[in-house]
């Protein structure tokens, strides 16, 4: 979220300048040259504003690398990838469109769709209170697991506080591969009181996500990791995600990942990284490839059944001038060509994601290996991208 990253931008800064981390990349070079290419293209012609895009996003925006991946099931059955920049600032090797990247909060999707699976396994009830399934665990300072149901979590609407805004980044960058247990996590945000009443409000808490990877693991008997992998990765054969718990590296091809404290500041690579800081909130990696693939299942029904998608697909409005509305781990917003997209964003150190996909069948993913950047038009021209992609060959309303 913008308000986060910001102040990670804050923190970031003081780290540079009381020297936490041996990232730095001084003297980083100027914003690379346009290096996009297709690949599986069938409709070059079409690519041209997303071409100028990701080119923005790779000169103006400031980020080394980024992509974008394009499926259509209307059309035919392969992707479609563009990319431009590079995926490492010293080397100047270009951006993979195979690339895995971390996705961060777009991790929460597949949380959810878990859930909901569980749901219609009648294992879990979405009305049911927090508390029956974690006895004892959301206490004090006001905060209450018997007044907060399961729902809530989901939908951001349970005021319970969000651990990015108690997180230190500075404790982060200190040990950035140290393990984070996702109980130590939520109790950073417990010492806090509620931000409002259980369904009262809404607002982006990643500690709802802790505590429902934390309810899947209770109701199921295994890590909630596992769960996706068992009930989602393996089923759609995304070969390229990957629920990594405490290991640092990325698998397979992988841009280098960035930060970029303020506007003039050098680069900080901060590839390396122990995601579990993340947990089910945000720790996830995965291709863009496989977010359109994930993306287009659950929307096609091959997850969830009728009545639990319905229940994902309700959704409330946030509030944001972008007429953005959050159903279960899955938001939507209007396309300029008439009707809505679903999907999520997500970001981690170093990287940014944003997915989208109609009902009709059109899926679009944009990667970029910054973050946080200097700016927030990175964010803004990420999800232009993802727009252009699904209204392409569309009329507009």
């Amino acid at each position: 979220m913008i308000k986060h990253r910001r102040a990670l931008r804050g923190a970031l800064t003081l780290a540079v300048v009381a020297g936490v981390t041996t990232g730095t990349l001084a003297g980083s070079a100027p914003p690379p040259q346009n290096t996009a290419a297709a690949a599986e293209s069938t409709h070059p012609a079409d690519h041209a504003r997303l071409r100028a895009l990701l080119h923005r996003l790779t000169t103006v925006d400031g980020g080394p690398g980024a992509l974008i991946a394009i499926r259509d099931r209307r059309d035919r059955p392969g992707s479609t990838v563009l990319t431009s920049g590079v995926a490492d600032v010293r080397s100047h090797a270009p951006v993979r469109g195979d690339s895995r990247f971390r996705i961060g909060s777009m991790t929460k999707t597949f949380v959810a769709t878990v859930m909901l699976q569980l749901v219609g396994e009648r294992r879990v009830v979405l009305d049911a209170p927090v508390e029956h399934y974690l006895p004892g665990v959301v206490r004090g300072h006001g905060n209450d697991g018997r007044r907060m149901t399961v729902r809530q979590l989901l939908q951001h609407t349970s005021g319970v506080p969000d651990v990015l805004d108690h997180l230190s980044p500075q404790e982060i960058l200190k040990d950035p591969l140290a393990h984070h247990d996702a109980r130590d996590l939520v109790n950073i945000a417990l010492a806090h009181p509620p931000t409002f009443e259980p369904g009262s409000g809404w607002r982006y808490s990643s500690t709802g996500y802790l505590l429902a990877g934390m309810i899947i693991e209770r109701v199921t008997g295994q890590p909630y990791g596992d769960e996706i992998r068992r009930r989602v990765i393996a089923p759609l054969g995304l070969h390229a995600t990957y629920v990594p718990g405490d290991a640092s590296a990325i698998p397979g091809p992988h841009p280098r990942g960035y930060v970029r404290p303020g506007a003039n500041a050098p680069l900080m690579d901060l590839t390396a990284i122990n995601p579990s800081v993340a947990g089910a909130g945000g720790e996830m990696i995965s291709s863009g490839t496989d977010i359109n693939r994930f993306l287009g299942a659950l929307l096609g029904g091959r997850l969830l059944r009728p009545a639990q998608l319905r229940e994902m697909m309700r959704t409330r409005p946030t509030g944001d001038p972008d007429g953005r509305a959050y159903g279960l781990g899955l938001e939507s917003r209007p396309l300029p060509c008439g009707g809505r997209y679903w999907g999520h964003s997500g970001d981690m150190f170093g990287y940014e994601t944003v997915g989208g996909a109609t009902v009709g069948g059109r899926q679009a993913t944009v990667m970029v290996n910054l973050d946080p950047g200097g700016s927030d038009a990175q964010s803004a021209d990420m999800k232009a991208a993802v727009r252009t992609a699904l209204c392409t060959g569309r009329p507009s309303h």
